[in-house]
């Protein structure tokens, strides 16, 4: 894959491997989602609407004008210059993905489904917003991701529209975590706050849980899709490949989070048990994340990963019983029990 993470005074993309773990693009089945039936919780959308209608964070991603967020970034200490360069690129690829697949869920409804469109438009305001703030701070680093070049080279992965739904859902909402522990992390200990973009965090991690609202409500509207064995385990799986990204990710010895004074494995799981319990809302069952057996198992995940990390200069035969362990390894994670869920009447 060739980024479009540029050098302010180059043209020369920077060349960037794919991973399992880098922020996707998706697109999806625009006709099915069209015909969503969402009369049976109407009013529960007209509600969402006029929440996203009042644009809470309108003025939020606005810097202040006397230079103040320019003269602390540009304090950062260049021992965590390319930890934040890789946020800042993780988070803003992300954040214009969700950007861009909202927009074209919003344009295709706009005639069939005009209170889905809308509210997907203003989630899509959301996302481009995020992302522009983001880039901006890049581009404070000498570097811009050239989004319309993304949008153009990137390639899309299809996913129907349950799937965007699971998907969207626990993103939004492990964002939502994510950023509201960092933002209190750090108001406990001010000296450890790199950037003066982890200011802007209050705020803007309810943007996610709102988003992270709208898809349950979604998916409570559409009874269907949380039900029966075979959705049981879709969710199971996403559940699951959430919970890894997250934890595989975090778990790497070099990471942002050691500068920000927090301990990676322990950041993690605090927002994944979050995340989980928040998503039992929503779904009828929940990982058994408080399970030894879970933690030995996703802690085994996490080495092979580094291990793979250590070899990804050598050929894949010699990575192949690594991959084998940590495939077994997520079987094995896959295969434990589940929790069954609280059934709440509402999903925020």
């Amino acid at each position: 894959m060739v980024d479009a993470l540029r050098e302010a005074k180059s043209e020369a993309p920077l060349q960037k491997k794919e991973t399992l773990l880098t922020p996707r693009f998706y697109t999806t089945d625009f006709e099915a989602m069209a015909r969503l039936d969402i009369s049976p919780m109407r009013a529960d959308f007209e509600a969402m609407l006029a929440e996203f209608r009042v644009d809470y964070n309108r003025k939020h991603f606005e810097r202040p004008a006397d230079g103040s967020f320019e003269a602390e970034a540009a304090a950062l200490d260049p021992r965590w210059r390319d930890l934040m360069v890789e946020f800042l690129e993780r988070s803003c690829t992300s954040e214009f993905s969700g950007f861009l697949l909202y927009k074209e869920i919003s344009r295709r409804l706009k005639d069939s489904n005009p209170l889905l469109a809308e509210c997907f438009k203003c989630m899509s305001r959301d996302e481009a917003r995020h992302a522009g703030f983001l880039n901006k701070s890049l581009a404070d680093l000498d570097l811009a991701l050239d989004l319309p070049y993304l949008a153009r080279q990137r390639q899309y992965t299809f996913f129907k529209p349950k799937f965007i739904f699971y998907a969207t859902y626990l993103s939004e909402k492990i964002g939502y975590w994510r950023y509201i522990a960092i933002f209190r992390h750090l108001e406990t200990q001010p000296q450890n706050r790199i950037h003066p973009l982890f200011r802007y965090f209050k705020n803007w991690c309810q943007d996610e849980n709102r988003h992270g609202d709208f898809f349950g409500l979604v998916l409570k509207s559409q009874p269907h899709l949380l039900q029966g064995t075979i959705n049981r385990l879709w969710i199971r799986f996403f559940l699951l490949s959430f919970c890894l990204t997250m934890y595989l990710n975090d778990r790497k010895p070099h990471n942002l989070y050691a500068a920000l004074g927090l301990d990676a494995s322990h950041y993690a799981m605090d927002v994944l048990r979050k995340t989980n319990l928040d998503s039992g809302k929503v779904f009828p069952i929940i990982l058994d994340l408080d399970n030894p057996r879970f933690l030995a198992l996703l802690d085994r995940c996490a080495d092979y990963n580094l291990q793979l990390e250590a070899l990804k200069a050598k050929s894949r035969l010699a990575k192949l019983p690594i991959y084998l362990g940590l495939i077994a390894a997520i079987v094995q994670l896959f295969l434990l029990k589940p929790l069954a869920a609280p059934a709440p009447q509402t999903v925020r």
